[in-house]
């Protein structure tokens, strides 16, 4: 266990904030060139990142450090809730903030996706003992296999609770970290047509919008001081159907969410005793993905469905808040899309594998199965190359095997069941 210095869910409340509107001239253009899967090669990618001073107001988080025996160095981490060491709990509150997005006369709107999401395992209890289906590889495609035994004891808890508490072995303990959420108003955004393309997925017929990451990205945190949200907070920006391309070419395509953080100063008006506060404010942005619009084969990438983007950052939000985590570089022979990595981002190496939970009965269509389909997320000990693994949950198969990822045994790469090479 690493050493440490510490520093049923309600209704969601709908708060009340004016309504904020970007607008541009001109309107993008139909893409006519929807290309193939080697185009849409997913990835997430890291926004602003700020470290915290001494006193700043942020979320709640506790530091942590690990030695790798690998190259014999100490790494250092922020981690957001309590030390699980101390077998407390934390509950964070979330502000949903829904982004309804204009891009080519259509509108992608977040907001049509909040019921989904607040009734989603990110908000709602589940069982995690097992699950009925899994990502599957074979002849170099992701499928779709028949699940099994998961994480045994992970029961009645919210996805992030289930995932931390099995990276730490806590199942069964007080160690929780619950998100409690609130719903604000949606915010209108239009996109200028140089910057946002709609594409329309021709084997399914399903469109979804591409915009620029360089503009995206500044519209994004532009709205945190706007908001005057909270920096104790997680800011969850929501879009629906809506990824990022890179290099000013929608080809480059697709970043499906992204998390980061940013100063933010409270006004002295604010404050109890009226002296202004520094700040971070740390926040996520993905979309609901509507099933079938990623792939031109819907039996392929299964998972990149409903909150898969959304559940990836949430979790690396978790492990790597202010996103200034380090570790030893790493390469997934999945994602070869992020190279050789020295980032503490726990979806990208897994990237394309998922597992179903739950029930959801929202924005069905052809390729659903009426499941949620999170994504499988690699842990602390993976990347610390922690070998015996004595942090995490036992594996399905051995109990005195640590897991490298949530999925454990039922990831279908031996490559995620032990600790990864060099680069």
């Amino acid at each position: 266990m690493p050493r440490s210095r510490t520093f049923r869910l309600p209704g969601a409340a709908l708060i009340a904030v004016a309504a904020l509107t970007f607008t541009s001239v001109g309107v993008a253009a139909e893409d006519s060139s929807n290309g193939d899967d080697s185009t849409r090669n997913p990835t997430s990618k890291r926004f602003h990142e700020e470290t915290p001073t001494p006193g700043a107001r942020t979320v709640r988080h506790w530091s942590g450090q690990s030695v790798n025996p690998a190259d014999g160095h100490t790494y250092t981490y922020d981690i957001v809730g309590a030390d699980p060491s101390t077998g407390h709990a934390a509950t964070i509150g979330v502000d949903i903030i829904p982004l309804d997005v204009k891009v080519g006369g259509r509108a992608f709107n977040g907001w049509d996706t909040v019921a989904a999401i607040l009734a989603s395992p990110l908000f709602q209890r589940a069982d995690y003992v097992s699950t009925i289906a899994t990502t599957s590889f074979a002849s170099g495609a992701f499928g779709k296999s028949s699940g099994g035994a998961l994480s045994a004891g992970n029961t009645g808890v919210q996805l992030l609770d289930a995932t931390m508490r099995s990276q730490f072995n806590k199942i069964g303990t007080g160690y929780h970290l619950n998100l409690r959420p609130a719903v604000r108003r949606p915010i209108s955004i239009d996109v200028p047509a140089v910057d946002g393309v709609v594409r329309t997925n021709p084997a399914t017929n399903i469109g979804f919008a591409a915009v620029d990451d360089t503009w995206f990205q500044p519209q994004v945190e532009s709205l945190i001081p706007q908001l005057h949200l909270s920096p104790q907070r997680l800011t969850v920006f929501l879009t629906s159907d809506l990824v990022l391309y890179a290099d000013h070419m929608p080809k480059h395509c697709c970043v499906i969410g992204a998390h980061g953080a940013v100063p933010t100063t409270s006004p002295a008006d604010e404050e109890s005793d009226g002296q202004a506060r520094a700040g971070v404010q740390t926040f996520v942005w993905a979309s609901w993905m509507t099933a079938g619009f990623f792939t031109l084969d819907p039996t392929q990438s299964w998972a990149k469905q409903d909150i898969n983007g959304l559940s990836h950052e949430i979790t690396e939000w978790a492990n790597d808040p202010f996103a200034t985590n380090l570790v030893q570089a790493w390469k997934s022979p999945i994602a070869p899309q992020y190279g050789c990595n020295n980032l503490l981002e726990t979806g990208d190496p897994t990237l394309n594998i998922g597992f179903s939970v739950g029930t959801n009965p929202f924005h069905q269509n052809a390729f659903s199965d009426g499941t949620y389909h999170p994504q499988d997320e690699a842990f602390l000990p993976w990347f610390m190359r922690t070998s015996p693994n004595d942090v995490s949950q036992p594996t399905q198969s051995d109990s005195t095997k640590g897991r490298y990822t949530f999925l454990g045994d039922l990831n279908p790469f031996s490559f995620f069941h032990q600790p990864p090479g060099t680069c």
